[in-house]
């Protein structure tokens, strides 16, 4: 256990954490926004498939060059706010509107209408979002100089930043409920006149009802993250850059020098062999899990309900938001105590473990044949009767308030079992970001140990997000081409047993290999908590700092 006490003046306020966290929330809350809305693309909006797929990827190709230019433009700013609190604000405001704008789109235009709009408008929703993030990210890393206070301020700002992931399940349900986002009656009066039947009048009304839900949401969600966003520029405080030496200059006649700058730094960002290691780990985890990460809706509504989206209801929703409520006030906390118990890198390797047994155990949390034994079993019936309990007694409240959507219909027993996993398997993201964020911030004291000013956290940022961008891309590709290797097809009501037990064999083996190798990874690095006060001491030396 670390037996050196953090300062007081390394201690990041209790406000400050809160301002910092509320960042992080809106960092987790756009891109999960994003995905879900990009899925009605295709449903209500009429995107060609292949058109989307574009849309998901050409923006990325284009956000992977903008990260390390907002990173060195950050690093080397000077200005009376600070080198990264302009951004931030201007950043928060601008990806806001920017989003809420990008979704205002309408049924009724032509299908490459919508895709040049949505493309201009993506980037220019990127280059906001970058001017965000990839300061946000960089201010976090120099909030604080101690070696365990760094886990700790991760560790509260990713469990501030699992609200989003809490929430945004719910948005496929809410999207689709009439109560929450009705068609004006004015729609409906143009449904009417043009006298459809059948299929062809479900249709139409589900696309418009579909495109009302999308264009709201997008409303909400870009004030909230408007709003929430300018709280780090506010009240968050970073280094004292007013003496760090070797800025350069930016602006347009340095343009050119700039660029061999940004090449160099990026070079010795590369040379960090400590940094290297962090990103290989978290490509390697991140990206497993990204694969299947909609797996696991698939298995719920083919294998355990046979491809009945009515009776699937609520259930993946339910899945997936109370594996980010026990990764944020679970897991993330106890990570934190065992990075303070045995280190970082212990930290890493404990939790990630963890997680392949969870992964291992989705096997039996999903098997059908389990599942209706324990329906049947006394604790089945008293826990279906609990949650039956709870829910008749809350409904008529959630009736009243246009919720009704949030109830779990457990009449026919529900699938328990899959929930038992969760509590382990959240431990490999949970423990990643909280631990690779802080590693980072170790891993900038060693670029200026070994490359000197200015402190480089902006394009370590920059690098570090842009390994989680591009396993993020590849996720994409692979996520669909596994579907189509196990013979999953999409127009069909139901799936063959084949299918469902070669898709259930990859949602276990992909993430668990692809973490087991990223323990392998990281089992020798090195840049442990004595070799970080020692390397915080030089610096201290070298700066002539008390």
């Amino acid at each position: 256990m670390s037996n050196v006490k953090t300062a007081k003046q390394d201690k990041v306020p209790f406000g400050q954490k809160m301002a910092f966290g509320s960042g992080h929330l809106v960092l987790n809350l756009l891109p999960g926004a994003l995905a879900v809305f990009m899925f009605f693309l295709v449903t209500a909006f009429g995107m060609d498939p292949w058109l989307a797929g574009l849309l998901g990827g050409l923006p990325r190709i284009f956000d992977a060059l903008t990260d390390p230019i907002m990173g060195f433009i950050s690093d080397n700013t000077k200005s009376k706010w600070g080198r990264r609190r302009p951004y931030i604000f201007i950043g928060a405001v601008l990806s806001g509107i920017l989003f809420a704008l990008l979704f205002q789109l309408s049924e009724d235009n032509s299908v490459m209408f919508n895709f040049w709009y949505f493309l201009l408008m993506s980037l220019l929703f990127l280059v906001g979002n970058t001017m965000y993030a990839t300061p946000l990210v960089g201010l976090g890393y120099e909030m604080t100089t101690d070696y365990n206070e760094r886990t700790r301020l991760m560790a509260f700002a990713n469990t501030v930043g699992q609200i989003a992931w809490m929430l945004v399940p719910w948005f496929w349900v809410v999207i689709a409920d009439p109560t929450v986002f009705p068609i004006s009656e004015e729609v409906l009066r143009s449904i009417g006149e043009m006298g459809l039947t059948g299929d062809e009048l479900q249709k139409i009304t589900t696309e418009k009802l579909q495109g009302t839900g999308v264009r709201k949401l997008s409303l909400i969600v870009g004030l909230v993250c408007a709003v929430l966003g300018i709280l780090p520029a506010i009240f968050c405080k970073g280094l004292d850059a007013g003496k760090m030496e070797n800025r350069k200059e930016i602006g347009l006649k340095t343009l050119s020098s700039n660029f061999k700058e940004l090449g160099q730094g990026i070079k010795e960002v590369f040379k960090n062999k400590p940094f290297m290691k962090l990103c290989g780990a978290t490509f390697l985890v991140f990206n497993g899990f990204q694969i299947v990460a909609s797996f696991s809706f698939f298995i719920i509504v083919f294998y355990i309900y046979n491809g009945d989206y009515g009776l699937a209801s609520t259930w993946p929703a339910w899945f997936a938001s109370l594996t980010a409520i026990i990764t944020a006030f679970m897991v993330i906390p106890i990570v934190s105590r065992i990075a303070n118990k045995w280190g970082k890198r212990k930290a890493f390797i404990i939790s990630t473990v963890i997680s392949i047994i969870g992964y291992c155990l989705k096997w039996w949390g999903f098997d059908n044949d389990l599942n209706a034994q324990f329906n049947q079993s006394s604790a089945g019936v008293g826990l279906n009767n609990f949650v039956a309990s709870i829910f008749d007694t809350i409904n008529p409240f959630l009736d009243s308030i246009g919720m009704s959507w949030f109830s779990m219909d457990s009449s026919q027993g529900g699938p328990w079992l899959m929930f038992v996993p969760i509590p382990l398997m959240a431990f490999g993201l949970g423990g990643l970001f909280t631990l690779m964020m802080s590693m980072t911030a170790d891993v900038c004291d060693l670029d200026e140990l070994e490359n000197g000013m200015p402190r480089k956290e902006g394009t370590f940022g920059a690098i570090y997000w842009w390994f989680v961008k591009l396993g993020q891309a590849i996720a994409l590709v692979l996520g669909g081409a596994i579907l189509s290797l196990v013979g999953f097809d999409e127009g069909a009501v139901s799936q063959t047993a084949e299918t469902m037990t070669k898709l259930r064999i990859a949602d276990i083996v992909i993430p668990a290999v692809t973490a087991a190798i990223a323990v392998w990874i990281m089992w020798k690095y090195n840049l442990n908590e004595t070799r970080s006060r020692e390397i915080k001491i030089e610096l201290v030396k070298r700066r002539g700092e008390l």
